[in-house]
């Protein structure tokens, strides 16, 4: 037996015997069970060399290329090596294997190891075939030595080197088709990523956000992620380094730069790993460095697991001051938990809203400090609370969208991803979630009247159960039966359950007695982010990769339609194949962040897809409608998709097969089944199943009033609805005479632009639409209305329960001023006082109004006034070159959003955007 004392003279023989006698027993083990095999007739001219993944791909590449192997026509024109052991590799089977070749072509991933053993295999030897892999024989790139090898990098690869022999006509053919097809595409500009981010309440979106000048250090895990973000929401990002080095790139950089101070990010889960050496050594340099770790109590990223070792927060706090740290400062959700729980007495103890506050303390501090924000990980809590091993929240978060200004406030603050903005009569808006929304609460700092929060009631809510829908009651789906390799591509975002849904599909096929190939390509996927899985199904053993290839996709399935429109993606589609694609709006995390980040239109986005395939072949529709309506979460949206399929007959299984499956996987099994099937009744009969959908309340249409009928717009007409709904709710705002000020304005415009243009459009349009915005500003009387607006007591009632409780979180701008910092929690007996509130509303603009003297009301009321004579000095010079400067000065007032000092400052970027269009306009 070796010794463990691996030095002379005990190593010499060790290594002597390695090398000889060991080896040789490798070789001979390597031959006698014939791991490495070559396969093809030995007249062959060309041969290919090719291990593990790589060697599927070959033989698809050779598959598509009509080089079928030892069995079809042309399989004697190619020999293969399938090598399963790569080292050593046997030079007397090289050598066999390069008899009769004129030329050897290794395939393999990265950098030339393979090549190079054959090549000193076969050095010296006689009639040395020519050898090609990452390069051809005049240099030029073959099989690239980076990024991702695929079949159908293989297959050109093949193509280039085997084009014009004899033999092979396949390959020319394909390479004739591929010039085809890529003449015949037009080039589509790709549109917003669907870009890996913070899941909903992620304590992230409160440890990363910046409060002070200081550069900051990506850390690893989820805390890389603020390497795609906006800096605006997580801060200046300098530098990324290796686990147990975070933050060492500033103690070199911090000599030769002026910033004073450094924030490094870190989970926990990196401290208990290595983070701590990297604490260590900021101690030992004496840089002025903050450590943010995150104590979230799991390694989010690759799945949840419990950190190895992992110190409880008192622990920690003792380990970093033995350390030398010189202050460390703790906030969390909890403080008098913390504060119980034994820290020492040197160590602050906050509430996570002075986060920022603690940033600039600890900046503040000279040598290196740390903040630990503590809060458990969204996501884990989430799956406690669905595994009933956490209690459900007792609050929701919900916003009464007539209020909200669609500033984007809550979004910038909280950004969060269930914070959504969402199209409404008034215009955009924003919504919170609920299926996805993990009651975080940081999203009610949105500087905003419109957030309440909601006591769940005991009652039914909107969604009440739907009837069930029985296998039977549904028409068999199509006999599609399995011919070769069908493909399936599905995509879809990170955490909705896009994997498991591949892993129902192939269970399926397994179990109807069909071989599966599968590969998931997730990345930061679960986290916001694209996930792309691929299922290959065949009734015989599937001898090629797993990745489908361009042109290859027979059923395309878009669960989200930015990752389905993806140009990488719908690369795949065959012309013959099957698109299924949700159009439902799901927002990115920019669009969270940022309001002037657009959702794209649906109708363009899906063109790439339908001019890749049959238009017939396309369906496209509104999954997550269905999902939500009827089982109560998006998630479900998977399993209603692939019922469509199947009943579209682009799924060649059967329906008992995909239930039985799904009942196997065993989570949320009846609603799934029901999901499946009715996604199978969206085909064969729809009008039933948005029958079974929930009918939301529409409000009456506003009637016509004296003030509506003073324009003169076409029965019917857009300009017609506008002015009526509004014109009824300036009354409700003030008065019928006000409501009349606004309708003459808009009847002039509308007067003027027909006698012009020969007939009213978009600008009077725009006066009617954003008049009425500017003229009902919403102060203290309107709060109070829109506040006790029936149509939102019964959204409530639909959506948590007829007994659920309604507390409005006011902010109210008098107790501002006067040093209040944080809302008001108003429940129902506050109800008697808005509507008072409202009552008063006479006093508005008069020197007896109490709120009138505030500055954002003087330029509310002034705003009103300048939009009028902006109007009239458009008239006055509008002509057919004048219009569309026109057009948007009249839809400027779109730019005015958000309360107090928002609204300022947003009407400060108005008014310059008014001066510029007003010049244009009179130039013109």
């Amino acid at each position: 037996m070796p010794s463990s004392k691996l030095l002379q003279p005990t190593l010499g023989p060790i290594e002597r015997d390695f090398m000889t006698t060991r080896m040789r027993i490798v070789m001979d083990y390597l031959r006698l069970n014939e791991l490495n095999r070559i396969t093809g007739a030995p007249d062959a001219r060309v041969g290919i060399v090719a291990s593990g993944k790589t060697y599927l791909d070959v033989r698809e590449a050779m598959s598509r290329l009509g080089l079928n192997g030892g069995g079809s026509d042309h399989g004697d024109r190619v020999r293969l090596l399938k090598l399963d052991v790569v080292w050593p590799l046997d030079p007397e089977q090289v050598r066999r294997f390069a008899s009769g070749l004129d030329e050897i072509i290794v395939v393999e991933e990265k950098r030339a190891f393979i090549e190079t053993l054959v090549r000193e295999a076969l050095y010296g030897s006689d009639s040395t075939p020519t050898i090609t892999g990452k390069a051809d024989p005049q240099g030029g790139e073959l099989f690239a030595s980076y990024g991702e090898l695929d079949a159908d990098s293989v297959t050109l690869g093949l193509a280039k080197r085997l084009d014009g022999r004899d033999g092979m006509p396949g390959v020319g053919a394909w390479l004739e088709e591929r010039n085809r097809t890529f003449a015949r595409e037009r080039l589509h500009l790709p549109l917003i990523q669907r870009a890996p981010y913070y899941c909903s309440g992620c304590p992230h979106n409160t440890s990363t956000r910046p409060s002070s000048d200081s550069i900051v250090g990506a850390g690893i895990g989820c805390h890389a992620m603020v390497l795609l973000m906006d800096p605006k929401q997580v801060g200046d990002v300098v530098g990324l380094t290796q686990m147990g080095g975070e933050g060492t790139q500033w103690l070199g950089m911090a000599p030769f730069v002026k910033a004073p101070h450094f924030i490094q990010n870190l989970g926990d889960g990196t401290f208990h790993h290595s983070g701590s050496l990297a604490i260590r050594a900021a101690v030992a340099s004496g840089r002025n460095i903050t450590y943010r770790i995150l104590y979230n109590s799991t390694v989010a990223m690759t799945g949840g697991q419990d950190a190895v070792g992992q110190m409880d927060v008192p622990a920690m706090v003792r380990n970093l001051l033995s350390e030398g740290v010189e202050r460390i400062i703790v906030t969390t959700t909890d403080v008098k938990a913390l504060r119980k729980a034994g820290l020492p007495r040197s160590v602050s103890v906050w509430p996570r809203e002075r986060i920022g506050d603690a940033q600039e303390a600890l900046a503040a501090t000279q040598g290196t400090t740390v903040l630990i924000h503590e809060q458990e990980c969204a996501t884990e809590l989430r799956r406690k609370r669905k595994r009933g091993k956490a209690a459900q929240p007792s609050e929701a978060v919900m916003i009464n969208e007539r209020l909200c200004e669609g500033c984007g406030d809550c979004g910038e603050k909280s950004n969060c991803l269930s914070v959504h903005p969402v199209a409404t009569e008034f215009g955009r808006k924003t919504t919170v979630h609920q299926s996805s929304c993990n009651s975080d609460l940081t999203c009610l700092s949105g500087d905003c009247p419109a957030f309440m929060t909601i006591t769940k009631g005991s009652g039914p809510s909107k969604r009440e159960s739907v009837a069930l829908l029985s296998a039977d009651d549904l028409p068999a789906p199509p006999d599609r039966q399995l011919s070769g390799v069908h493909t399936v591509r599905l995509m879809g975002v990170g955490g909705t359950g896009v994997v498991t849904t591949s892993q129902v599909l192939a269970i399926a096929a397994v179990l109807s007695g069909h071989h599966v190939r599968t590969l998931d390509q997730t990345g930061l996927a679960q986290k916001g982010g694209a996930v792309v899985s691929d299922v290959k199904i065949s009734g015989r053993p599937i001898e090629a990769g797993n990745k489908v290839g361009d042109g290859g996709c027979d059923l395309y399935l878009g669960y989200d339609l930015l990752v389905a429109v993806d140009p990488r993606n719908y690369a795949v589609l065959a012309r013959e194949g099957t698109a299924i694609v949700s159009t439902s709006v799901v927002p990115t995390g920019a669009m969270v962040s940022d309001k002037s980040v657009l959702f794209p239109d649906v109708d363009e986005a899906l063109v790439p897809i339908r001019e890749r395939s049959d238009p017939e072949r396309v369906l496209a529709f509104d999954a997550r409608r269905y999902a939500e309506g009827l089982f109560g979460a998006e998630q479900f949206a998977n399993m209603f998709l692939l019922g469509v399929a199947l009943q579209a007959g682009a799924l060649p299984l059967s329906a008992a097969a995909v239930e039985e499956s799904i009942t196997l996987n065993g989570v949320a099994v009846e609603k799934n089944v029901q999901s499946f099937r009715r996604g199978r009744q969206w085909i064969s009969d729809r009008r039933s199943l948005d029958a079974a959908l929930p009918t939301p309340d529409v409000a009456d249409e506003a009637a016509p009033t004296r003030s509506s009928q003073m324009v003169k717009a076409s029965p019917g007409s857009e300009l017609e609805r506008l002015v009526r709904v509004r014109a009824h709710e300036l009354a409700a705002y003030q008065n019928e005479k006000y409501a009349m000020r606004y309708a003459e304005l808009v009847e002039r415009a509308r007067a003027v632009e027909d006698r012009v243009m020969g007939a009213p459009g978009p600008f009077a349009e725009a006066v009617a639409t954003y008049a009425f915005k500017l003229m009902a500003y919403k102060d203290e009387y309107e709060v109070a209305r829109l506040a006790l607006d029936t149509s939102v007591r019964d959204e409530v009632a639909q959506t948590f329960g007829a007994d659920a409780r309604i507390a409005w979180r006011l902010h109210p701008p008098t107790l501002r001023a006067l040093g209040m910092k944080r809302k008001l929690s108003l429940g129902a007996w506050f109800r008697p006082a808005l509507s008072a509130l409202y009552r008063l509303r006479g006093l508005r603009g008069t020197p007896f109004d109490p709120f009138g003297r505030a500055e954002v009301r003087r330029v509310e009321r002034g705003l009103v006034t300048e939009y009028e004579e902006t109007i009239s000095a458009c008239l006055g010079v509008m002509n057919v070159a004048t219009i569309d400067h026109a057009v948007r000065l009249a839809g400027l007032p779109d730019m005015v959003r958000g309360y107090e000092d928002i609204k300022l400052r947003s009407v400060a970027a108005y008014e310059e955007e008014r001066v510029t269009l007003l010049r244009l306009l009179s130039e013109a």
